[in-house]
């Protein structure tokens, strides 16, 4: 598609990204697009960019306004049949919101050996109908309020001794509560991040995070991940060329390569810290499938430089909804009227049915059974991977994700298109790179998706068709 050249640029792209999901099928016939507001709160567009968008798209016969309610699909808008839908999926992937609603998706038949959750019946066991009535008992008028800005005190004092297993010294006051990691990740970036600025992130990285930044304006540059953590030449480098305000990272469980930080390269992530004036953001989402002794930045910092980013998605639920953010008395205080401000409090009763989980002898034990299960299917996957001839980027500590490069597979966006028939659903590593235009060898995947032996077998089938 070209937009005429009358069009602003911002409109021209705009409209090209929508044509383009409408093409695909991520907007069906008779679909209700987003709102004008939507879209302009969204791209950061002025509302008359978004109108000459809709207005180039009305022009082409894709979609049609309706007085009142807003703009849809028209029926003869979808450019290819709804069964060759699957077979662009990956293209519309490399969108971060489009790859977000993929994970989301839960097919039956499907392999999806690049979800980023534990299995579910790894959750399953720990029965969270079994705390209802508890939860009840801890106060059953609090629930109908609106609680602290902190979030729930129990629950941040049991987080205050969660914190200590792993060496990291902090008080109540020094923990705010929030919707997940995400949400504590978005609080972050909208306190520190002005539009244009500097943020370093890992490379490969969380790419949901890569989206939030891209939602704030700021500008985002990659440091290297090596098997040990971050590339210190290349990190060195870019404290000097940007002076960025934050680094994100993970140094236990590293998604997406599984690799963790070396306690020497630890040292030297803060030695530079100091030296170039740089907060670290250090997300933690699978601290409950660690050892406890990991290295890690908040532990040795002590949370003067470092922000510690905790959830409980991994290990207990993702639909609890409860995450959390440790840092200096005075960050949280200010994190937590941000949080005020945006959503007003958390959710008390899934905070108070954390609090009661942690408060059981069962939870040392599901946690027992999750790391033996983890230890197991890393040790089924290494095992299938090494019999193909795969290259696997990190191996020497526990973690849900392995960073594979398959043999014969240059680029793992080609082949997860090709996979796709056979239901194997692929996370290609370029969704996880900073530049993500570029052929990428490697792939994320989830340790325990993949030892079902169906998915082995069709693996295997997908690599001798391309000769392996």
């Amino acid at each position: 598609m070209s937009a005429p050249r009358t069009r602003p640029t911002l409109a021209a792209t705009l409209a090209r990204s929508l044509e383009r999901q409408i093409r695909e099928g991520a907007y069906r016939p008779g679909d209700k697009l987003p709102s004008l507001r939507e879209l302009a709160q969204l791209h950061g567009y002025a509302k008359n960019t978004v109108v000459a968008s809709f207005e180039w798209l009305v022009a082409q016969g894709l979609v049609e306004p309706r007085r009142g309610s807003g703009y849809y699909v028209r029926e003869q808008a979808a450019g290819r049949p709804p069964e060759d839908d699957d077979a662009g999926s990956l293209d519309r992937a490399m969108d971060i919101v489009w790859m977000m609603r993929e994970q989301l998706k839960t097919e039956p038949g499907t392999f999806a050996v690049g979800d980023g959750f534990p299995p579910v019946e790894w959750l399953a066991e720990a029965r969270l109908d079994r705390y209802h009535h508890k939860v009840v008992r801890t106060g059953l008028g609090a629930l109908f309020r609106y609680g602290s800005r902190f979030g729930y005190r129990p629950l941040r004092e049991h987080l205050v001794r969660k914190l200590a297993d792993f060496g990291i010294g902090a008080e109540p006051r020094q923990i705010v509560l929030t919707h997940g990691a995400n949400e504590a990740m978005d609080m972050v970036v909208r306190y520190f991040v002005p539009p244009g600025g500097t943020v370093l992130v890992d490379d490969p990285g969380y790419y949901p995070l890569f989206g939030k930044l891209k939602l704030a304006g700021a500008r985002i540059v990659g440091v290297p991940r090596q098997p040990d953590g971050p590339d210190l030449a290349a990190l060195e480098q870019c404290l000097q060329l940007h002076r960025p305000r934050l680094f994100f990272t993970q140094s236990i469980a590293h998604n997406p390569t599984g690799s963790a930080l070396s306690a020497a390269k630890a040292f030297k992530v803060l030695q530079l810290a100091q030296r170039y004036d740089l907060r670290i953001v250090e997300n933690d989402p699978l601290a409950d499938f660690a050892p406890t002794s990991a290295p890690r930045l908040s532990a040795l910092d002590q949370l003067e430089r470092t922000i510690y980013i905790g959830s409980f998605s991994k290990s207990f639920s993702a639909a609890l909804r409860v995450g959390f953010i440790a840092s200096s008395a005075d960050l949280a205080s200010d994190l937590a009227d941000l949080k005020a401000l945006i959503h007003v409090g958390s959710s008390e009763y899934c905070e108070r049915t954390v609090d009661v989980i942690l408060s059981e002898g069962h939870y040392q034990r599901h946690l027992k059974r999750l790391r033996d299960r983890l230890a197991q299917a890393m040790e089924q996957a290494l095992r299938l991977f090494d019999g193909l001839g795969a290259e696997v980027f990190a191996r020497s500590a526990p973690s849900l994700y392995l960073w594979v490069a398959l043999p014969g597979v240059p680029d793992t966006l080609e082949f997860a298109k090709e996979v796709l028939p056979q239901r194997i659903v692929l996370a290609p590593g370029r969704i996880f790179c900073v530049d993500a235009s570029a052929a990428c060898r490697w792939s994320r995947f989830n340790v325990g998706a993949v030892s079902d032996p169906r998915f082995a077998k069709a693996l295997r089938a997908a690599l001798r068709r391309r000769g392996v």
